[in-house]
Parts: C-alpha cells; structure tokens; sequence
C-alpha cells in the first residue's frame, strides 16, 4: 500500500487519484497501458499527459472534467478553441439555459434582419456581437448540462444505458 501524499499544490490529476482512493500503483494496475511512474510523471508536472491517457484516467478517476481541463488547458488547439466547462447543479445549468433563451428569443427579429442580406454591416455590428455573446453563453451552458450528465453517470447516479437507446 502506498502512502498518503502530502504534497501542497497537487495537480487535477492527483487530486482526483486521490478522490477515488488509489495510490498510483492501483490507478495503474486499473489504467493498464499507464505506468506508476508515468502518472508520478504527469502528476508532478515533469510530463505532460496524452490524450488516451486523460481519457483513461477520467474513468478510472470518475472525473469526466479532466477532459475539459486538458482540452483547455494543456492542448494547444484546445487552448485557442475550447473554453473551460465548470461543473455546476442541474438547477443553476437550467436557470442560465432558461435566461439565455428568453433573451435570444428577444433578440431573434435583430439576428433576421441582420442575416436577411447575408452579410453584417457597419450599423449592425455592435448588435450582432451582443447576439453572438448570447449565443456562446448558450453554447457555455449546453456544455455545462453535458458536464453533468457525465459526472452523474461516472457517479453511478444515472444508468449510463439509459443514454443509449
């Protein structure tokens, strides 16, 4: 059995080992292709994990968030393209979604007028960022409902079969 860490500043990817109860031994034995010393590696920042191992990892870890933080975080292009998705209550992701889609319904008449003539004008610029502002923070929450969705079936609280019908 390997002994508690008592580390300041762990990484995600400690941190959850750590959440779930494994030493690195038994995250490895359960990652199989991930060795102890590669997740020591990863975990004291001396290399930077792969794809297919974050991925393994989430599982194993039953953190389905570390690949939106190595996506946004730690992948170049996902830096520049992906935004970083916090897990938040179903009844939050619902109000934001609810809010969001009030205000795009108020909104939708400009984005006609605005999109009648397949371009954007110089006097529809500012209103046609406001909308594109509103419109990413949907897109926000929609990854916000995803997030939970995932965390709740790693968390054993939604039968992930129901999803795959």
């Amino acid at each position: 059995m390997g002994r508690k860490s008592t580390k300041e500043n762990k990484n995600i990817y400690q941190i959850s080992r750590e959440n779930v109860n494994l030493t690195r031994d038994a995250a490895a034995e359960q990652l199989e292709f991930v060795s102890s010393d590669r997740i020591e590696k990863i975990e004291n920042e001396k290399s930077y994990p792969h794809p297919d191992e974050i991925l393994a990892m989430a599982d194993c870890y039953k953190n389905p968030s570390l690949c939106n933080y190595y996506c946004s975080h730690e992948c170049p292009i996902g830096q520049e393209y992906v935004p970083e998705v916090t897990a938040k209550d179903l009844s939050v992701i619902t109000l934001e979604m609810l809010s969001t889609l009030n205000t795009l319904s108020k909104e939708r008449d400009r984005m006609i007028d605005i999109a009648a003539d397949g371009k954007v004008s110089e006097d529809e610029i500012t209103d046609f960022l406001r909308i594109k502002e509103y419109l990413e923070s949907m897109s926000l929450t929609i990854e916000s409902l995803k997030l939970w969705v995932e965390n709740t079936i790693a968390s054993g609280e939604i039968d992930k079969n129901f999803f795959n019908q």
